[in-house]
């Protein structure tokens, strides 16, 4: 087996030690066991239950609008786009790969414009997404309502993607952990971690008085990666976030796609108990890293007078409820995988489109690990641009 130092099979030790088991971590623990390596996951509470799970569960294969709502630093979409075709592929054999149901529904989406700068955004992104091999297609105001005719008058144009779609959050990371643990992988929720420490080629990684010892550590702890980091003297600058999410009574199936705005932040589907979820990146009230966030009602009302502006017929919908979720944001607002400059095998993953993007920085990881190229470039988006020392200060 590639990768081992190694060689005891006692309990405390590993090939790799995964800390977080989100979407994320679940995805690393999967690739690299199925490759052969000891996989240990520590998990600070029950997986799945920060970031991941409160999530939209939107596969983005499109790109998106550049800035959620308060967000001052643009997504370099185009740059994305290379990533979420590899995406695309992945998601479409997941399923099979992870034998399991995961309610993944590819039945595209549409990106719409109200005015004609927007217009003209969806132009520029349409030239991007052809020149990755992801196939959309620009549409005026009226085919746009041909086709979903959900659509209110407001909407100028729109760009169609076949490959859109949206996964079930709250069963992708426990079928991919599940498929990990096949493989032989060993999670252990509850387990915060409390040091991180050298010894030799390994690492040393505790969790109150227990210890696990790999040459290997991934921090895919979402916006606890700072924190992660820093127990192994490694300063990553991170710019965590709570972002909310809103959700509608059951009703019939209405709605088969997704459906976003190019200008602002904005997300509609259906999901498959009947529910529409209303999303797209408004800020939560608060950001709580010790417990839950608090929702923001003007991000509630904000988002819901968007969505009914665009989709008049959610108006008449009552709202079940809402919930706010953190989010591992970098200052760029770009991904960040790869390992750390200076710290041979200490490995951070996170950042933007980390759902969407999770079965490949699953198998980035995996193969950064074993010494091979990832299946994409992704130099660019390596931890070395997001150190600091940490004696000197940092503006927010």
């Amino acid at each position: 087996m590639t990768g081992s130092t190694s060689t005891s099979p006692s309990a405390d030790v590993a090939d790799v030690i995964v800390i977080g088991a989100g979407i994320l971590g679940a995805s690393a623990a999967f690739h690299l066991a199925e490759r052969g390596y000891r996989v240990v996951v520590l998990e600070r509470g029950t997986p799945n239950r920060e970031g991941s799970g409160t999530t939209a569960g939107n596969l983005h294969i499109q790109a998106i609008h550049t800035r959620r709502p308060g967000q001052a630093v643009p997504v370099d979409s185009a740059r994305l786009l290379p990533l979420q075709r590899r995406a695309s592929e992945h998601w479409s054999r997941i399923e099979e790969r992870l034998d399991a149901d995961v309610e993944l529904r590819r039945g595209g989406g549409y990106m719409i414009a109200e005015t004609a700068a927007q217009e003209q955004e969806l132009r520029e992104k349409h030239g991007w997404e052809l020149r990755a091999g992801i196939p959309t297609e620009i549409l005026t105001g009226d085919e746009a309502r041909a086709q979903l005719p959900l659509l209110s008058d407001r909407v100028r144009a729109a760009s169609w993607c076949e490959l859109d779609g949206y996964a079930n959050p709250l069963l992708i990371t426990p079928a991919y952990l599940a498929a990990a643990r096949r493989h032989g992988a060993r999670l252990y929720p509850f387990t915060p971690v409390t040091g991180i420490s050298r010894v030799g080629a390994d690492y040393k990684v505790l969790s109150g008085d227990r210890s696990w010892t790999a040459p290997v550590v991934v921090n895919v702890a979402g916006p606890w990666i700072t924190d992660i980091s820093a127990l192994a003297g490694i300063h990553v600058r991170m710019s965590p976030v709570a972002i909310q999410m809103h959700v509608t009574v059951r009703v019939p199936p209405v709605m088969h796609h997704l459906v976003q705005h190019i200008g602002e932040g904005m997300s509609v589907k259906q999901v498959s108990a009947g529910n529409l979820l209303i999303g797209g990146g408004w800020p939560a009230a608060a950001l709580d890293m010790a417990g839950r966030s608090t929702v923001s009602l003007s991000s509630m009302a904000g988002n819901l007078a968007q969505a009914g502006r665009i989709l008049p017929f959610l108006g008449s919908l009552r709202l079940l409820r809402m919930w706010a979720g953190p989010l591992a944001a970098t200052p760029d607002e770009m991904p960040v995988v790869g390992e750390v400059p200076g710290h041979p095998g200490f490995f951070v993953a996170g950042g933007t489109y980390a759902f969407t993007l999770a079965p490949v920085w699953g198998d980035t990881l995996a193969r950064q690990i074993a010494g091979k190229a990832p299946a994409d470039p992704v130099d660019d988006l390596g931890p070395g641009r997001l150190l600091y020392d940490a004696a000197t200060p940092v503006s927010p």
